[in-house]
């Protein structure tokens, strides 16, 4: 009986800090134990850097416009602790369609039995996240990923974009799709941070995976090309990343989403908005006085 492969798909507003933290999970999953691929679906092609010291990769889209045929292999590449690395790849700017690096790197990779052959136990999809139609849609469509999670921080734009990602999720469900996770809080420093991203999660029937504060600890480790689990191993960042890393290893069970539509979305945010003027102000809400 063939081995079950995990693959989950990591989505988030670009910015938020989707592939720092999706490189994290997969070199935390490594010092685990697990063999594992970073599949980056971002046009940019940076998903994989902080694994191979900064480096930039060969794309699956590049190499095609190259050369007629392509194996899987040319473009896999090794980064740190014996992760593979793959980069889907985009049009050149202005000219096609962004997603479909992702939809060509997939079937190249089914054709050729890819993740099997390497005898893979994860694979993770870093999806950009701001708009999910087309080919960045393909793991949530297809159910190439079994579990969704998201990168958010409290920030309303992040939180619209996962908003709108639960929408796809919930679109596609019915016929076979992935399903969500959770919600990784990215950035999250002040208590009403927390609050704000606790809520969204209450609100759309989801949960959160982990809360990663914003940590200098996290830059200086990209200024050398590593993640922090490689540049900065017995950080505390390191610690969070590599809970968040076994959580994902041991989840099984995603659901269903409930997104709200816009106009509630906009209130939602809107009441949040006038919550911390008062905070700020000092004025007690719902009998408790909270710093902000």
């Amino acid at each position: 009986m063939a081995k079950k492969i995990k693959q989950i798909a990591i989505y988030g507003k670009g910015g938020i800090g989707k592939s720092t933290t999706t490189s994290n999970i997969s070199a935390a999953l490594s010092k685990l134990g697990y063999r594992v691929m970073q599949f980056g679906c971002d046009p940019k092609s940076d998903s994989t850097n902080t694994l191979r010291n900064g480096e930039y990769i060969p794309t699956v889209l590049d190499t095609l416009r190259e050369k007629n045929t392509v194996k899987a292999s040319e473009v896999i590449f090794e980064g740190y602790n014996g992760i593979y690395c793959v980069e889907a790849g985009g049009p050149a700017p202005g000219v096609g369609c962004a997603g479909r690096g992702i939809i060509t790197a997939v079937q190249l990779f089914k054709q050729q039995n890819v993740f099997e052959d390497l005898d893979l136990d994860i694979v993770i999809y870093d999806v950009l996240g701001d708009v999910v139609c087309g080919g960045f849609a393909v793991p949530i469509r297809e159910g190439i990923a079994e579990h969704v999670f998201t990168v958010s921080s409290a920030d309303f734009m992040s939180v619209y974009a996962s908003n709108n990602l639960f929408k796809g999720i919930q679109r596609y469900s019915n016929n076979g799709g992935a399903l969500l996770g959770g919600i990784i809080a990215n950035s999250i420093n002040q208590p009403y941070s927390k609050n704000i991203i606790d809520d969204f999660a209450k609100r759309t029937k989801t949960q959160i995976m982990q809360y990663v504060p914003r940590s200098v600890t996290v830059t200086q480790s990209e200024l050398k090309g590593m993640t922090t689990i490689e540049a900065a191993p017995d950080s505390a960042q390191a610690a969070i990343y590599t809970e968040l890393a076994q959580r994902i290893a041991a989840h099984e069970k995603s659901a269903i989403p409930a997104p709200m539509d816009t106009a509630t979305l906009r209130q939602w945010a809107s009441d949040w908005g006038n919550q911390l003027l008062e905070l700020e102000s000092g004025v007690v809400v719902g009998g408790v006085q909270a710093g902000i």
